[in-house]
């Protein structure tokens, strides 16, 4: 029995927004690829699939390794004969003020981040050439279109990706494969959890940028906690885009994100800037309300959420 299922390789399947979508996509008769980075996620997504009663077909990968790539498209080639399309979810956070900052961390971060990447998409682009068909989407942030105070290593890298993607997109259009960037607004994610991964520097009290890192991270759990769409949201716009028929260059998710940059195209810019800096720094600079330290891994912003969210379907499901 032949089986004609779009062959899809989503990376970082073991948690968060990559597992939300891997099991999304095999739920609407994808088949699906998930790399993982250790035995527990492979564990973890198994038993998610499981539960789903869907099929997702795990594979331990390295995104830093080019020898992990290389054998996990072999792989797919080798079972499916295939790859329709990659999703790129693996990927890392590093918070903290610039000068706080390593060369090391910026430099482990941009291996996962941006390299991890490209060297993905190599690796692949052979096998779609020759079909002259396929689908990337590579997954940026809204801090790929705007920066702001303590994500500049984390948000330089976005801003690659992002030019990445726009210069991929009119090559690929030669071929007939689409490409696409995926741009959430913040969400809570074990990446602002156990993938947190605050620089070293920035979490010393002696560093002169403490009281201004602890008063934004707070400010941001505060946002997290507010957000109203969740990983499930964000694997519903991968499947859009993986079945349109025209897909589009930029996916932006999160009202507050996409009015933002519409009052940047409205705006002159520089008066937008200087609005939107005199806010963040006020709020960091002198908040009404200072945070005494840092907050925990998760400062209960998972609970925060998950009971948001459930107000939010009850107060729908009375409309």
């Amino acid at each position: 029995m032949i089986d004609d299922r779009q062959v899809i390789l989503v990376t970082g399947s073991g948690s968060g927004l990559g597992m939300a979508c891997a099991l999304l996509l095999a739920s609407r008769n994808f088949r699906v690829y998930g790399t993982v980075f250790s035995e527990g996620e492979e564990q973890d997504l198994r038993q998610q699939a499981a539960r789903r009663q869907v099929e997702v077909s795990p594979i331990r990968m390295n995104i830093t390794r080019r020898a992990d790539i290389d054998r996990t498209v072999e792989t797919i080639i080798r079972e499916a004969g295939r790859i329709d399309g990659v999703v790129h979810f693996a990927g890392m956070g590093l918070r903290g003020f610039f000068e706080d900052l390593s060369m090391q961390e910026i430099r482990q971060l941009y291996d996962v981040n941006v390299f991890g990447i490209m060297e993905l998409t190599q690796a692949v682009l052979p096998h779609m050439r020759a079909r002259r068909s396929g689908r990337i989407v590579i997954t940026a942030s809204a801090a790929g279109r705007m920066g702001e105070m303590s994500i500049a290593g984390y948000s330089s890298g976005k801003f690659a990706v992002v030019g990445l993607g726009e210069c991929l997109r009119q090559e690929m259009a030669l071929l007939g494969i689409h490409v696409s960037v995926l741009e959430p607004g913040l969400i809570y994610t074990p990446h602002f959890g156990i993938n947190r991964n605050r620089a070293r520097r920035a979490q010393d009290p002696s560093s002169p940028y403490f009281f201004w890192f602890c008063q934004h991270e707070a400010l941001v759990d505060k946002l997290l906690a507010a957000n109203k769409f969740t990983a499930e949201d964000i694997a519903g716009v991968v499947y859009k885009i993986l079945t349109a028929r025209k897909p589009r260059l930029h996916y932006m998710v999160g009202f507050k994100l996409k009015l933002l940059l519409a009052l940047r195209n409205i705006i002159p810019f520089e008066i937008y800037e200087r609005i939107h800096e005199r806010i963040v720094v006020r709020m960091v600079s002198r908040p009404r309300h200072p945070a005494t330290g840092l907050s925990g891994l998760d400062a209960g912003i998972l609970e925060r959420t998950k009971s948001h969210h459930a107000a939010e379907a009850l107060s729908k499901a009375h409309d």
